[in-house]
């Protein structure tokens, strides 16, 4: 069942970025991200009240919920910006930057781990990887193109589901991990639709493509998605449920080309390679890390 869960994960997630992209056709961003969340944090907020799961209450819910405005918030909301100026499966390429992300700010924290030698080599591959991709467009676009701005949103979204992730365990929550999800989930759609109400204009004519795909994000994105992915960490050891991280901008280049003939050529395959052994180097390092952390406890 954990593997199983780990492939719902690897393909829904990677379907999450053409969804977006349909959604976006007619549905400003704050809007669909505030539908959206509202609909799915509301809805696992009923179902664990009716299985008699306890909600969490005072300090833990209004940082839970924090959490989720910070990570869910920044992260998906940057990420739609992103994708009204780059396809998506490009903007799931520059995602793959995000364990980069969660090395260095965990780094950072307070009482946070110190990356190994090994770790900084990957993180180097990694942004190499990202480079290479994105010069040829860069150096054509310039900096009035749509490449860069939409690569430094793709960096403030990782940034920012990281950040959120990091704080959320330092939150001492009594609640199961699903219901601390469905909170944080429920937070970012009032805090979407509080934006969309303030700053976009008010969608009047929805077509039924993006209808669709917001339907398609409640229920495979957020529900099916997430539950998935909490049962997979809980259930499979890291270095495996993190395959996700290699599986997700596959899936998404393949259905940004075949539904939108997003461009993908040898450069792109290229830096998707270079990046992916980035991130399995990082990977290594920190499991090498533990198992001698293990040994030497051993011993």
């Amino acid at each position: 069942m954990a593997y199983l869960a780990l492939v719902a994960v690897c393909i829904f997630w990677g379907t999450t970025y053409l969804a977006i992209r349909i959604s976006l056709e007619t549905i400003p961003p704050a809007y669909m991200l505030g539908s959206r969340y509202l609909l799915s944090g509301g809805i696992l907020l009923v179902a664990a009240r009716l299985a008699g799961i306890a909600i969490p209450r005072g300090r833990e819910l209004w940082l839970t919920a924090l959490c989720g405005v910070i990570g869910i918030g920044t992260g998906n909301g940057f990420l739609a910006l992103a994708e009204l100026r780059i396809p998506s499966g490009t903007a799931a390429l520059f995602y793959t930057t995000a364990p980069f992300w969660m090395v260095g700010l965990d780094a950072s924290l307070p009482n946070g781990k110190k990356p190994l030698v090994a770790t900084v080599g990957g993180l180097l591959i990694g942004v190499f990887g990202v480079a290479y991709m994105i010069y040829p467009a860069a150096v054509h676009e310039g900096f009035g193109g749509q490449t860069w701005p939409g690569f430094l949103l793709i960096q403030l979204s990782a940034a920012g589901w990281t950040f959120g992730s990091l704080l959320q365990k330092r939150v001492h929550s009594h609640a199961p991990p699903f219901v601390s999800g469905a909170v944080q989930q429920l937070a970012s759609g009032v805090a979407f639709m509080l934006v969309g109400v303030g700053f976009e204009k008010t969608p009047t004519v929805v077509g039924a493509r993006a209808s669709l795909a917001v339907v398609y994000l409640v229920i495979f994105g957020s529900i099916v998605g997430y539950s998935a992915f909490i049962y997979v960490v809980k259930n499979l050891p890291v270095a495996v449920a993190s395959i996700y991280y290699f599986v997700n901008p596959v899936v998404a280049v393949f259905l940004g080309w075949l539904f939108f003939r997003e461009p993908f050529g040898m450069r792109s395959g290229a830096a998707m390679v270079i990046i992916f052994a980035g991130i399995g180097l990082v990977r290594w390092s920190e499991r090498a890390k533990k198992g001698a952390m293990v040994v030497a406890i051993g011993e």
